[in-house]
């Protein structure tokens, strides 16, 4: 049986549970819509321990790594849940020493949403940045699973990022011993969770292993939802230039209203961030993307209004920016949802490719 809005009674679009409001109420009723949506942020939440939105403590301690810039209080822990508050000192869970993390090799090409584009995929920059003139076969990505996150979807198709008791740890040595003994990777790609609350780690394990191994084809990618310390993340981005990697935005949505229903926090910085990124580094290797975008199409919730609106501020920037669609499926608060209709998606294809050269749908098998 559909569920009905909880604020117009309405049956006829996708409502999640988990949220009981449509997305023509978030818009047309955003501050009933995210009481509704907070509440449910709240509770999931308080499940692993977290806090229902950023601190903000008076006599706290500021955390600047990421966009949140939470003020820790005593006894507090920050929103991505790795740095606290104790009797007046902040400790971390990550430093630029030790992060809570797993590290498995990924063989190309597979799942990466940068594949179609990338040297890994298409062996695009040979012989500077990639090992062969065409897909990488027979090398791999070291793919790194940060835990944390600097936001809360409810839709997130990797929360066990918040499961951090029992995480597992690997110091800077361990991590420049991996990738020093394995010589088929080509490519570290850090997500999670998202990178953005353990970026002092991801930097100073990257620039070491390009370091001490230098005339290597080791690129640095990143895939985060780009909400991040604005300075951290111009370091990282001059990362990716260098090696050959990419940036891989997941711009969620485009209005701020939306973004705090769906993932509990404002997503300003993150196009913020984007547009830096742009405008400072793509011009500079444009036939080999530093910078790509993705949005995960959400039933219901992340339609072709939304993704035009993405796609015309990314095409602001340079129309040959790669932008990926991604069909949904059913995950964490939101399994009540089915898997992206088909109109959906070409109705949102249709709405980017208005805008931008270079769009792409995946997670296409989902389809089938």
């Amino acid at each position: 049986m559909p569920t009905k809005c909880v604020i117009c009674s309405a049956t006829e679009r996708f409502v999640s549970k988990s949220l009981g409001v449509c997305v023509d109420c978030i818009r047309k009723d955003p501050e009933v819509s995210l009481r509704h949506a907070l509440e449910t942020h709240r509770r999931s939440r308080a499940n692993y321990g977290l806090p229902s939105s950023p601190p903000r403590a008076s006599d706290g301690i500021p955390c600047n790594i990421c966009a949140n810039e939470c003020i820790i209080g005593v006894g507090q822990t920050g929103y991505c849940g790795l740095r606290t508050n104790v009797k007046g000192k902040l400790e971390s869970r990550s430093t630029p020493s030790s992060g809570l993390l797993y590290a498995y090799e990924d063989p190309h090409v597979t799942n990466c949403c940068s594949a179609w584009f990338c040297p890994a995929g298409t062996g695009a920059g040979y012989p500077k940045y990639a090992r062969t003139k065409w897909a990488e076969r027979g090398y791999s990505n070291l793919a790194v699973f940060f835990y944390g996150c600097n936001f809360d979807c409810l839709f997130c198709q990797n929360y066990s990022h918040k499961n951090l008791v029992g995480a597992e740890r690997m110091s800077d040595n361990d991590f420049a011993g991996v990738v020093a003994r394995n010589r088929r990777l080509s490519c570290i790609c850090f997500f999670g969770g998202s990178p953005e609350p353990q970026l002092p780690y991801a930097l100073a394990v990257s620039r070491r292993v390009l370091e001490e191994n230098r005339g290597r084809i080791l690129r640095i990618c990143f895939e985060w939802n780009g909400g991040g310390n604005k300075e951290l993340v111009k370091r990282a981005a001059d990362l990716s230039c260098a090696s050959g990697g990419n940036m891989k935005f997941d711009l969620k949505c485009f209005e701020a209203d939306l973004s705090m229903v769906l993932s509990g926090v404002d997503n300003r910085r993150s196009y913020e961030n984007f547009a830096m990124v742009a405008r400072e580094y793509y011009s500079g290797r444009s036939d080999l993307p530093v910078l790509t975008a993705t949005t995960l199409l959400v039933p219901g919730y992340v339609d072709a209004l939304e993704v035009e609106k993405i796609a015309r501020f990314i095409s602001d920037l340079d129309r040959g920016i790669p932008y990926s669609l991604l069909v949904f499926h059913p995950d964490y608060l939101m399994v009540d949802l089915p898997v992206t209709p088909r109109r959906q998606v070409e109705e949102c294809y249709a709405a980017a490719r208005k805008c931008l050269d270079r769009v792409k749908v995946g997670n296409l098998h989902l389809l089938a």
